[in-house]
């Protein structure tokens, strides 16, 4: 059938790969699409593994688009210096907040490492921000991102003395989106929770049911590592 690719023909897998990169090139240089900007970047990255070229594409595409995924990615550049990038925290920091800022399919990813980051304190002048940091969880979590429910639910369990109140009800109440969201820590946690009585009354049979779904989650996770690894 026409148009379709041999995977098996080295050659002809070249050419389309080749193909693809020249077409992307031309959408993000010519067309100006940010969108085609970022798939050139995951290119140059996933295809080329050349990633100071996909780095160069992200800044670009971060810095005059605006486009959140770029940002997010570019962010994680910073992170561990890769691409050539300068290894900063407080680069990473303002590419993920503007990721958060601006929307995307990294957003909520983007929206929690700023909460990570303003938590730590190190990519932020001054003293951890906790009330910084609760309120990029919180946005993540809205979001769907289970570990930044799952963080809520600790920032609750301890406390801070910068003014956040222990709060044993909302911390469960984040511990329960978390397993509801897949995160085995947090199903752990709701299930001590209930057991314990903390922040709700004592439910052994609730304790029990997520004690059983931490259980499931964690033997899930350990399958899908060793079929991975196989």
């Amino acid at each position: 059938m026409a148009g379709l690719i041999n995977f098996e023909d080295e050659n002809e897998v070249k050419q389309y790969l080749d193909n693809l990169g020249v077409e992307y090139s031309f959408q993000c240089h010519s067309e100006k699409d940010p969108e085609g900007c970022q798939r050139l970047a995951d290119y140059f990255e996933a295809v080329k593994k050349n990633y100071e070229s996909a780095a160069q594409v992200l800044k670009h595409n971060c810095k005059t688009n605006g486009y959140g995924e770029s940002c997010y990615k570019l962010g994680a550049y910073h992170i561990t210096g890769k691409g050539a990038v300068p290894k900063c925290l407080k680069s990473a920091y303002t590419c993920f907040m503007h990721s958060c800022k601006v929307g995307g399919k990294r957003s909520v990813d983007a929206c929690h490492n700023v909460g990570l980051l303003v938590q730590d304190g190190r990519a932020i002048e001054g003293e951890p921000d906790i009330a910084a940091a609760r309120q990029y969880y919180e946005k993540a979590c809205a979001g769907g991102f289970a570990p930044s429910c799952f963080n809520l639910s600790t920032l609750f369990i301890k406390g801070n003395s910068a003014g956040l109140a222990p709060d044993m009800t909302q911390a469960l109440k984040y511990a329960n989106r978390a397993c509801d969201l897949g995160h085995v820590w947090g199903c752990a946690n709701a299930s001590r929770m209930y057991k314990l009585g903390d922040g709700t009354e004592k439910d052994e049979k609730k304790a029990e049911e997520l004690k059983n779904r931490a259980k499931e989650l964690h033997n899930f996770e350990n399958d899908r590592q060793l079929k991975f690894g196989e």
